[in-house]
């Protein structure tokens, strides 16, 4: 009979044991993994991943380890959306994760707030996903209008006034048009061309006369990843030698090496600190990282970018408890207050889901680095 008891009480040790170590923080990613921004996906979920993985490596949290579930949904809105269903109903995530572009966070946002589940740190910097405030979306990084009207500022300073804006026919494009328009008011501008392009099929044949023919000094491209490209190489071809900017969401290492030769002298608007800047802990404690990874390869902008969400979610996470929910997930969220990144403190709160406002700029030196 003793035997028999022992047996049981060991059976059910044994069992309760492996559960813990088989437990998983089932967390979902819908991104495009493939398609015009992949390049800057890798490198924002290789970024997640670094910290994500360090956190694995000393027992996860709360003694569960943290499971990134990714979907690649083309950067395609519609994809996007369905991924989110996907990874809410059948995955059964607590939370979503560093998606990618504003009309795909639009149309995953029904979603959200059906289930009650919260989506940490979009990588958009949409104005649309901080006012009014979205119940269940944090954001991490600056709004693209900030990043906008700084490099209007920048511009206007050094005595340039005949500046194009070439943007994506779509929410996020809007968006930046909005603070390039702020930025160049305040200097009594307005946009020397402002012309859209279709998101889905960008044409740049029409748009390089207006801009060859305003005698443009420099051209705002509010676009992704490869559209910017065609972009450049069409003004190029044109004849155009006016200065070119965009913004962070084309801060990847992967994106310089598209341009080719292009890349050179072009200026990308940051929302973190520089990869190189070891006085910003966060930034050395990713490079250390690296290095003891022994895989080679350098920290880019856009890593730093996914770094910094993970460490938002793991906080979360942390607070949530150990059994966490979504539910419980979202009042975490909400009750992070001065939270120290690594050198940039970040709150949150029922009525604030606006995360950083850290805005700078770039140029692509000769080396193919990003010089700040």
């Amino acid at each position: 009979m003793r035997r028999s008891i022992w047996l049981a009480a060991a059976l059910v040790s044994l069992g309760v044991w492996l559960g813990n170590a088989q437990a998983q923080i089932l967390i979902g990613q819908t991104a495009g993994f493939t398609g015009a921004v992949a390049a800057g996906v890798k490198e924002t979920t290789d970024g997640a991943k670094l910290y994500i993985d360090s956190i694995n490596a000393k027992g996860g949290v709360h003694g569960q380890k943290i499971e990134l579930i990714s979907l690649d949904d083309k950067f395609d809105p519609k994809l996007a959306a369905e991924n989110a269903r996907k990874l809410i109903e059948e995955r059964n995530v607590l939370a979503l994760f560093l998606n990618r572009g504003t009309p795909h966070t639009e149309a995953i946002i029904p979603i959200l707030d059906q289930y009650g589940v919260a989506l940490i740190a979009p990588s958009t910097g949409a104005m649309v996903l901080h006012q009014p405030v979205r119940k269940h979306v944090f954001n991490v990084r600056a709004t693209y209008q900030r990043e906008a009207e700084k490099a209007m500022t920048h511009l206007t300073s050094m005595g340039i006034s005949r500046i194009a804006v070439v943007l994506a026919d779509d929410s996020f494009g809007a968006d930046g048009l909005e603070g390039a328009r702020k930025g160049l008011a305040a200097a009594n501008l307005k946009p020397a061309v402002e012309e859209k392009f279709n998101r889905a099929k960008p044409d740049f044949g029409p748009i390089a006369p207006k801009i060859i023919k305003a005698n443009t000094q420099a051209i705002l491209m509010v676009a992704s990843g490869q559209a910017v490209v065609d972009g450049i190489r069409a003004f190029r071809a044109a004849g155009s030698a006016a200065q070119i900017v965009t913004l962070s969401n084309n801060a990847s290492g992967g994106f310089i090496k598209s341009l080719g030769t292009d890349a050179r002298g072009v200026i990308v608007t940051q929302v973190f600190p520089s990869e190189r800047s070891v006085a910003y802990p966060m930034v050395k404690e990713a490079q250390d990282l690296i290095k003891a990874k022994k895989q080679g390869g350098e920290l880019s902008p856009a890593m730093l970018e996914g770094y910094a969400a993970a460490k938002v979610l793991v906080e979360a996470l942390r607070r949530a408890g150990p059994k966490p929910t979504r539910e419980k997930i979202q009042t975490a969220l909400e009750s992070i207050r001065k939270f120290d990144l690594g050198g940039l403190e970040l709150s949150f709160s029922p009525e604030h889901h606006t995360g950083l406002d850290f805005a700078d700029l770039s140029i692509i030196g000769p080396d193919g680095k990003f010089k700040r």
